[in-house]
């Protein structure tokens, strides 16, 4: 890897890290437009035929401490870099046996 890419990389998870840090204390309680839409219609509220791992994205627990959405929104974040880093991985090893 080069140290340009390692360095965009390293840039891109410390804004990550920062707006995921910053993230819960700047959100609002309020509902967004579609729960808000939803609740004025009315329309009943369902069970999720999945579970989320992360409900109202806090860890289970943690709901009433704001930091628990912190730790919770800075997993997900580096969850997804790993992801995204396993799947490019594979594909520039895919890419390169394309080539040969």
């Amino acid at each position: 890897m080069k140290t340009t890419d390692r360095n965009f990389i390293i840039g891109g998870l410390v804004i990550a890290i920062i707006i995921a840090i910053l993230a819960p204390f700047l959100a609002s309680s309020n509902p967004d437009g579609l729960e808000s839409a939803a609740e004025s219609l009315g329309v009943p509220e369902f069970d999720a035929v999945i579970q989320s791992p992360l409900p109202d994205y806090a860890i289970p627990g943690m709901e009433d401490n704001p930091w628990g959405g912190v730790v919770a929104l800075i997993g997900g974040t580096v969850l997804v870099l790993l992801v995204v880093l396993g799947l490019a991985k594979v594909l520039a090893k895919k890419k390169g046996n394309n080539q040969e």
